[in-house]
């Protein structure tokens, strides 16, 4: 790892533990470090809130109820340097409050905090933290006022269990049906011939409606698709009771009122005396609550925050897919570089505020002068980006069909503006625009093409359209 990036892994390891000692000390300043834009999952609560006053009031209860300084246990940590401006930050670890025994301490935390650099301030732009307490009372983040009930119902159980050591199928389904994972059984045909209860709380159908029917009917087809891949992967030579280890998986699984839910699948196979194989065994977890989270960062790594277009590092991924598949195809591809011409007056008349809807506006317009195959970038400020894909393969058609969309923009582009509180706003572009044909010439060239005929647009008058030779 070279210095940089070693400094950036010190720089996002600064970020989380700044984060973690506030936390843990209950620092009222933590608060302040939230950005405005911010989004999160509370803990036992389990919902997404989009709202910063309310995160805030959650912080605050949460600091209210234990105010006295925790303790954090790590035992994992992964740092994500997603872009120049967005990090990330994944840790599993153990909470230890003040009092109230070691019961919570034995449950894993996982949280999950995305940083992003605003006015060369990093802010909280997402905490999505998971807590396993599912016996919270009311608005409680730590269940303490259960908490000697269940230290008494835990110890009760601990007895009961105890004593009952010696029948092991009782056992067994007091273990697997007093947890929110599913536990499952099927036979060598991937039949289901046990189901815990835990299946109905998540999807809703009883265990009578499950047992004797194929696996593939709880999942959706791209999860029955996965699982083939996978038995078709893994060698029958591995198949052994010596070799076989769980293989996890993800799937999307089917729920009774047609919802779609994620699951983590851990499954292994079961053999006879013989080394036969007669069946499968597993578990499935649910993880609906952290696909949607990487659904977010994958948001945040990848588009522009204020517009929602694709950023310059997805645009400059696509590019080389579109360079790639106009080598294959021996079609022409276009890149064009918009810059709006008298943005800058705008903000300083009414604000970067009504600047900000200004660019939300362009870029509207530009996604309904485009193919749904192309795309449409922010490249920075107030320049956009602009990619055709599979034009001609004669040179002046493309030429002509990349103009013919250039101008389209231009014209929409130049159309006024109403702007919130009554403010219209005449704005137009200049276009650069250059062709491609497969992979020739550099991703890095073809822009740096495309903003000089944008430039030479500028200097000849703006509002028109200019191709680089």
């Amino acid at each position: 790892m070279n210095s940089n990036a070693s400094d950036r892994q010190r720089q996002i390891r600064a970020l989380f533990d700044q984060y973690i000692e506030m936390y843990a000390s209950r620092d009222e300043r933590l608060i302040g470090r939230f950005s405005d834009n911010f989004s999160g999952y509370t803990g036992s609560g389990g919902f997404l809130v989009k709202n910063l006053g309310e995160w805030q009031k959650i912080t605050r209860q949460d600091f209210a109820q234990v105010p006295e300084p925790i303790r954090i246990e790590m035992l994992d940590l992964v740092l994500q340097d997603l872009t120049s401006e967005v990090v990330a930050a994944t840790a599993l670890f153990r909470i230890h409050l003040p009092f109230g025994g070691e019961i919570l301490a034995k449950e894993v935390a996982r949280l999950t905090l995305i940083f992003r650099c605003e006015a060369d301030t990093w802010k909280i732009a997402h905490s999505g933290i998971s807590i396993p307490y599912h016996f919270t009372q009311g608005n409680e983040v730590y269940p303490l006022k259960s908490l000697q009930e269940r230290t008494r119902a835990l110890e009760a159980l601990v007895e009961e269990r105890t004593q009952a050591l010696h029948a092991s199928e009782a056992l067994y389904r007091q273990l697997t049906e007093d947890t929110r994972d599913v536990h499952w059984k099927t036979d060598q045909r991937l039949v289901i011939t046990y189901i815990s209860p835990a299946d109905e709380r998540l999807r809703g159908f009883r265990a009578a409606e499950v047992v004797g029917h194929h696996v593939f009917n709880m999942l959706t087809p791209e999860g029955a698709a996965t699982v083939r891949q996978l038995l078709v992967a893994k060698p029958r030579a591995e198949n052994s009771p010596t070799t076989s280890a769980f293989v996890t998986f993800e799937a999307q699984h089917r729920c009774k009122d047609g919802s779609l839910i994620w699951g983590e699948v851990l499954s292994k196979p079961d053999y006879n005396e013989q080394g036969e194989l007669i069946g499968y065994h597993g578990i499935t977890r649910e993880i609906t609550q952290r696909k949607q989270l990487e659904e977010q960062v994958n948001l945040l790594a990848f588009h522009d925050t204020l517009t929602h277009l694709p950023n310059r590092r997805l645009l400059e991924d696509r590019l080389t897919q579109a360079m790639s598949a106009s080598h294959r195809s021996d079609h022409y591809g276009a890149l064009l570089f918009l810059d709006l011409d008298n943005f800058k007056p705008l903000n300083d008349t009414h604000g970067h505020g009504v600047g900000d809807l200004l660019l939300i506006e362009v870029a509207k317009r530009l996604k309904t002068c485009v193919r749904e195959a192309d795309t449409v970038a922010r490249f920075g400020g107030d320049e956009f980006v602009v990619l055709l894909s599979d034009l001609d393969r004669d040179k002046d058609a493309a030429a002509d069909q990349a103009g013919s969309i250039a101008e389209k923009i231009r014209q929409s582009l130049s159309m006024p503006y109403w702007l919130k509180g009554g403010i219209e706003h005449c704005c137009t572009a200049s276009i650069g625009a250059t062709l491609f044909k497969g992979r020739d010439t550099s991703e890095k060239d073809l822009i740096d093409a495309a903003d000089t005929a944008m430039y030479q647009a500028k200097e000849q008058g703006r509002n028109a359209i200019r191709f680089c030779p």
